[in-house]
């Protein structure tokens, strides 16, 4: 089996540059972009749908942030290494703990508004596997929103950021060194650019967000096809964790034929008092964990499943209607809207939940500074694997994420002083093989059917097998080949990065954080390691092991 090694091959068609290409309107990258703009360097920023569009404004929860004066970046730390199932860099995670507050107090110098409680000061709240009350919202469950139109706002106002929108990453351009000097993007217009065409510079800052589309059932928006994290592994770069994947245990059911993007119910509901029933209307979650209700998501979307095939109910039931109409209106007015669209009143009625992907803990590795293993690379967000969520990220520390290791990558920017170049297009190398072909995107909803049902909150060696075989058979079937349009190449993308998922749950023979093998119930010692791919010039994948503290370009195992 191999996979597709490129896109397309270096274009001939327009080509634009700047100092610094970011990828991605998440807060990760328009954080970048800000950043890097303070430092004078001109900025080209690229988003696949329009600016307001990232993964960051779907964010119901908040930031967590040691803000408060009976909490501290220590214990941040430690309920970020508990959540984390012993896989966490932890100097990664002190690192975001403990510049975290900072990075919330620069996010509302840029213009973000969060809630205040009565003396002025930001409202604290609690979600699963805090011990503390550290999550800062804005809007009470509207966080995401907020945050991305203080940064939009930020961005748009800076005549230095220039913003391709509608834009799709393709591939990396390197040079003859293996140096990154750029992207190849297809731009949907109007516009003086349409089609495809080369952007240069020499930093590339992957900010692309997640893979969510990979799974039929997630919370993830459209755009979320894994392009950052399959570009990556075609230009070289190591990626890792991928097995570790968040389910959010309440998700909104649909019902059996739902497929895509569906509605989030806030954990942050359960941190305000809303439980989980069965049918029968029993607390199941007592006795599960210490935290019951409020216990760290896997812990909770496990149960929910387990709960499930006890009852052969297609989805469990949360309680919200001790809560009252006026805590669903001022704090969660949201997801009120979103439930009262479906017919569903949760002042008064049980909403029917189940687990679906949510957020993605592995990806592009890198070091502490965002760099990824090739030069001129980086990455930040949910594209990135910097260690800090291991095996599950704790709630609300992805925003967190983003910000602190997007200032990071600025900081890194600026030490590393890398310098524009002329870049003619026979000094563009592309040393895979170019002749790889695309996925077609009609084997898209059957991959996500079978990711689900094989790769999803349950697995075992059969299922993964099966997931294997179904996608080794389309990679070499002809009749699945597909031609350079959008659809096709983000089917690539989903494929690529499924077959590493498969690929690294089938190899962990344990259960740990968000990794859970019916067939490995417990977790092992000697899994505590990391599980690292990269792809060769013909598409073959290579995956070692290496410790949680193994940082690329740092220490060697």
């Amino acid at each position: 089996m191999s996979l597709p090694v490129a896109l397309l091959a270096p274009s001939s068609g327009w080509t634009i540059s700047a100092d610094v290409i970011v990828i991605g309107s998440g807060v990760a990258g328009l954080t970048t972009a800000l950043r890097v703009r303070a430092q004078g360097r001109s900025v080209l920023l690229v988003t696949k749908a329009t600016v307001d569009e990232g993964s960051t404004r779907w964010a119901q929860g908040g930031i967590a942030a040691a803000l408060a004066d009976d909490d501290s970046p220590e214990e941040h730390l430690r309920d970020t290494l508990e959540a984390g199932g012993g896989l966490c860099n932890e100097e990664a995670v002190r690192i975001l703990v403990t510049e975290g507050p900072d990075a919330v107090r620069e996010l509302i110098a840029w213009g973000a508004r969060f809630d205040t409680d009565p003396t002025g000061s930001i409202s604290l709240t609690r979600e699963g596997g805090h011990h503390r009350n550290r999550i800062a919202h804005a809007g009470g469950d509207a966080t995401g929103a907020e945050v991305s139109r203080a940064l939009v706002a930020a961005v748009s106002a800076d005549p230095g950021i220039e913003i391709v929108e509608n834009a799709l990453v393709l591939d990396l351009l390197k040079d003859h060194g293996g140096v990154a000097v750029g992207v190849t993007l297809h731009v949907i217009g109007p516009g003086r650019r349409d089609g495809v065409g080369a952007a240069l510079a020499p930093v590339v800052v992957l900010a692309t967000g997640g893979f969510g589309q990979v799974f039929g059932q997630t919370t993830n928006p459209y755009v979320s096809t894994g392009d950052g994290v399959a570009l990556a592994l075609r230009a070289g770069a190591a990626v890792a964790d991928l097995e570790f994947v968040q389910f959010h245990p309440t998700v909104m059911w649909l019902g059996p034929l739902a497929q895509g993007q569906q509605p989030l119910v806030s954990e942050a509901v359960r941190g305000e008092g809303a439980v989980l029933v069965d049918d029968a209307g029993e607390r199941f979650m007592l006795g599960e964990h210490p935290m019951a209700d409020l216990a760290p998501r896997d812990v909770v979307a496990k149960a929910i499943r387990r709960r499930m095939r006890v009852t052969g109910d297609a989805h469990m039931w949360l309680d919200g209607r001790q809560l009252g109409a006026d805590m669903w209106v001022h704090r969660f007015p949201t997801i009120l809207a979103s439930c009262r669209l479906r017919g569903i009143d949760p002042v008064t009625d049980l909403i029917p939940v189940a687990p679906a992907q949510h957020y993605a803990s592995g990806g592009v590795m890198t070091d502490l500074d965002g760099r990824s293993t090739i030069p001129g690379l980086y990455a930040c967000g949910e594209v990135a694997c910097s260690g800090v969520h291991g095996a599950n990220r704790l709630a609300s520390n992805s925003l967190l994420e983003g910000l602190v290791f997007g200032r990071r990558i600025a900081d890194a920017i600026e030490n590393d002083q890398p310098e524009r170049r002329v870049i003619a297009q026979s000094d563009m190398h592309d040393a895979r093989n170019t002749s790889g072909s695309v996925v077609a995107n009609t084997i898209r909803r059957s991959l996500q059917q079978r990711m689900d049902i094989d790769a999803g909150v349950l697995r075992s060696a059969e299922s993964l097998v099966e997931a294997r075989t179904w996608i080794d058979e389309v990679l070499s079937n002809q009749e699945f080949r597909g031609s350079p349009r959008t659809e096709d190449w983000e089917a690539t993308n989903v494929i690529t990065v499924a077959r590493v998922l498969v690929e690294h749950a089938w190899l962990r023979e344990e259960t740990r954080g968000s990794h859970w093998r019916e067939d490995h119930p417990d977790a092992e010692e000697s899994w505590r390691v990391r599980l690292v791919t990269t792809m060769d010039h013909n598409g073959v994948l290579r995956t070692e092991r290496q410790a949680p503290e193994w940082i690329p370009g740092r220490v060697s195992t």
